[in-house]
């Protein structure tokens, strides 16, 4: 029965997070508009189908998602604080699991839906095929699942501090170092057609950083609350 409160609590509050999203738009949009700018502008730097662009796509477009979804995640969770739901969420008898992950997978659906958007663009631009290779969706799955669920909650910490624009992108990034590098790392070898054992071990390590830092984050968020 727990199981099933948990897990029905946590579709409400994404429900709820999706609805307030879909008249709003103000999370995606901010996002979408800083992405497309960081694509847009990088790829002028490089002729159309030279090497060195198809060298640097994968830290461009991983570092245009990074840092558009640290926009985004502010703005969502600064929402939810400010507005006093996180509140009014912990004093009902949701599971505080529940709340959390509601909130991840609500920001991890913005996430998708600007890579929805993003996608497409970049690969015309840079004249790459992201997805040439079946497993690229699984790297831009599992890699987009860790980001959001440490901004998730690092943007709470943030958010209850003065300077918070500054302190998530301080708090954030060098716990995603390894993630990160292990993405663009993965990107790269796939765009370049590379074999498989040329990054497995990249996405091994991605799924790991995974798994830890999710069990890591629901033991967290519980004091991180409290405070």
């Amino acid at each position: 029965m727990a199981k099933n409160n948990i897990l029905k609590d946590t579709i409400a509050i994404i429900r709820k997070d999706v609805m307030l999203e879909f008249h709003t738009r103000e999370v995606i949009s901010s996002m979408l508009v800083f992405a497309l700018l960081v694509v847009v502008v990088f790829s002028f730097i490089f002729e159309p189908g030279e090497h060195e662009q198809q060298r640097i796509a994968g830290g461009v477009y991983w570092m245009a998602l990074v840092f558009s979804g640290l926009l985004g995640l502010g703005k969502s969770m600064l929402s939810e604080t400010s507005g006093g739901n996180l509140e009014a969420l912990l004093l009902t008898p949701t599971s505080r699991n529940a709340i959390f992950l509601g909130k991840v997978f609500s920001n991890l659906i913005f996430m998708f839906a600007l890579q929805a958007v993003m996608l497409p663009l970049f690969v015309i631009l840079y004249e790459v095929n992201l997805l040439s290779d079946p497993m690229m969706l699984a790297v831009i799955a599992a890699t987009t699942y860790g980001f959001v669920l440490l901004g998730t909650l690092f943007s709470l910490i943030a958010s209850r501090t003065r300077t918070r624009e500054i302190m998530l992108p301080l708090l954030l990034l060098p716990v995603l170092v390894p993630i990160l590098l292990a993405a663009i790392q993965a990107t790269n070898a796939m765009v370049a057609m590379s074999p498989l054992e040329d990054y497995i071990k990249w996405i091994r390590l991605i799924v790991v950083f995974d798994i830890i830092f999710t069990a890591i984050s629901l033991v967290v968020f519980d004091p991180v609350v409290e405070e």
